[in-house]
């Protein structure tokens, strides 16, 4: 089994050499990387319910798909990211208990106690500190979690939306939980570097199966190509998913605003707006804009209406 220690910090890359080595490959992996801030979805949420919009685009954090399924997840360079791509036998694909043992193991290695609890969370103390996904692809799995270390957890908090209720959908919703960074569990242990050192070690040393490995120039180009073409776009992003149905009450200039939304495909197919005359002449312009601030902001702008930035955040 190949054990890959993930040099870049870009986020696209990273997930995209994932699916990269699970799609075009028949060997096995362990992967550890580290990614730059992002909020990572998973592949059945509806973005814009599952993040704080305003916050996220002031602080210029991208929002990222994945193929796995559960819920979303704040990255950042205090975060240890570790995947495993195994063959699996039908009917026995999604086990997360077996894929996240040796990772309980390791962590036991450094003094710290965690549980698997729930369907997919390692908690120590009750605290949440790691989240796990899986992707079944033919006979291969696809399993990846987090670590948190020393992450910011108020740029987590403040990236993942708390309230929920203005949004209507069948996609797949998050589970919020209490976190805690294990730096605080290690009294050692502070820096990602040597974080994840320890933990390659601690498979090479405790698994004679397991070989260093490095990327070779193909699968980087083509996770690069990758990157561009599906984990950077709007389309796989915000379009992808299920439909849902947004409402929300606000105050403009002194007037009460209600609006009904319903966005299919990332696009407005529908939509109400009740308040004021203008705002009411917007309603049928708003249909087959992306439900995106910025798209609403410039449609907004060139209708000459007066509306700030900070008010189109009233609209998700």
């Amino acid at each position: 089994m190949f054990c890959l220690n993930l040099k870049s910090y870009d986020p696209f890359f990273n997930l995209a050499v994932e699916e990269i080595l699970l799609k075009n490959s028949e060997e096995e992996y362990l992967i550890l990387g580290v990614n730059d801030p992002c909020v990572v979805i998973g592949k059945h949420q509806s973005g814009h319910r599952e993040v704080n919009t305003k916050f996220v685009n002031e602080h210029h954090i991208p929002v990222i798909r994945r193929i796995t399924g559960g819920g979303t997840v704040f990255h950042d360079r205090g975060n240890l990211n570790f995947s495993f791509i195994r063959r699996s036998e039908s009917g026995k694909q999604v086990d997360f208990r077996k894929y996240t043992k040796p990772v309980i193991d390791f962590l036991a290695s450094l003094g710290v106690e965690a549980r698997f609890e729930g369907k997919n969370d390692l908690r120590v103390d009750g605290y949440k500190v790691s989240g796990n996904a899986e992707h079944i692809f033919h006979n291969r799995v696809l399993h990846h979690g987090t670590l948190l270390l020393r992450c910011s957890l108020d740029t987590l908090r403040n990236s993942i939306r708390k309230d929920t209720s203005k949004y209507t959908s069948r996609a797949v919703p998050s589970n919020p939980s209490s976190v805690m960074n294990l730096y605080e569990m290690m009294n050692r242990i502070e820096d990602i570097s040597e974080f994840k050192r320890l933990m390659i070690n601690y498979f090479l040393k405790s698994n004679t199966g397991y070989i260093l490995y490095d990327l070779t120039r193909e699968v980087t180009q083509q996770a690069e190509s990758l990157a561009e073409s599906k984990y950077k776009s709007w389309e796989w992003n915000w379009a992808y998913g299920p439909e849902y149905q947004f409402s929300n009450s606000f105050e403009i200039n002194g007037i009460i605003h209600s609006c009904r939304m319903l966005i299919k495909e990332g696009i407005i197919t529908e939509c109400e707006l009740e308040g004021s005359e203008k705002g009411r002449s917007i309603s049928g312009k708003l249909k087959g804009c992306r439900h995106m601030a910025e798209d609403i902001y410039d449609l907004i702008r060139k209708e000459n209406i007066n509306l700030a930035l900070e008010e189109v955040y009233n609209f998700f």
